[in-house]
């Protein structure tokens, strides 16, 4: 019996040493990370610690760790903050170019990076929106024209990108993603305020979701400048 119980533990440990296993392998194509020092922060209180470093050598760099939970890090260098990364179970994979930065391998990654493929690609459409503004008005369009036609493509524009955050935070309600891509949202507006889009997501939104600190500390102070 003694020996049963002891075999079942050890399997135990091993079993639960393999789940929290995480391995990065990066390759970076920018010039200036080169011997450069990179290391993995998470959140902890009020501050961010470092888990893990790895140096960038001829543009390649590794680490492999073990993280009691999934969670949402920055990757960064010295103080500058380079990219988000989700550590959890599995090889990490990172690629880091002039243009950006992609991440696959795992779940969550991969669903993160395609999340944010598809907010660039809105974001760059934006973008495009305001230079066509300028060339219509140099092209000697009618200026009242021009002011109703940009500023429909303008709300149709963000119109996408609203859905396409509520969409992603819905389906991941549940895991660190959710929380993390809500809390971004809500700390990119000039002041707390409660949006149609953010009050249907806290709406539809499991307590588990709302309970998070930073969730409900957002939506506290959003209220309370709604009320005044």
């Amino acid at each position: 019996m003694h020996k049963w119980y002891l075999f079942l533990l050890c399997c135990t440990i091993l079993c639960t040493s393999c789940g929290k296993k995480y391995k990065i392998e990066g390759v970076s194509s920018v010039s200036s990370l080169d011997g450069k020092m990179l290391f993995i922060k998470v959140p902890s209180g009020d501050k961010l610690v470092s888990i893990d470093s790895a140096e960038v050598i001829h543009g390649l760099f590794k680490m492999e760790g073990k993280v009691d939970s999934t969670v949402v890090a920055s990757l960064f260098m010295d103080d500058k903050c380079i990219m988000p990364v989700v550590i959890e179970k599995g090889n990490i994979d990172i690629n880091i170019n002039n243009a950006g930065f992609t991440l696959k391998g795992t779940p969550l990654n991969d669903s993160f990076n395609e999340f944010i493929l598809k907010r660039n690609s809105l974001s760059d459409r934006a973008d495009e929106v305001e230079h066509l503004e300028a060339r219509m008005i140099l092209d000697g369009k009618d200026p009242a024209e021009v002011h109703r036609e940009i500023e429909k493509q303008r709300n149709q524009v963000a119109t996408q990108i609203d859905s396409l955050a509520k969409t992603f935070i819905q389906t991941n309600y549940d895991n660190v993603l959710g929380p993390e891509i809500f809390i971004i949202l809500c700390y990119g507006m000039p002041y707390p305020v409660l949006t149609p889009v953010m009050q249907d997501i806290i709406n539809e939104a499991p307590a588990s979701f709302k309970e998070n600190p930073m969730i409900k500390e957002f939506i506290s102070i959003a209220k309370s400048n709604m009320d005044n």
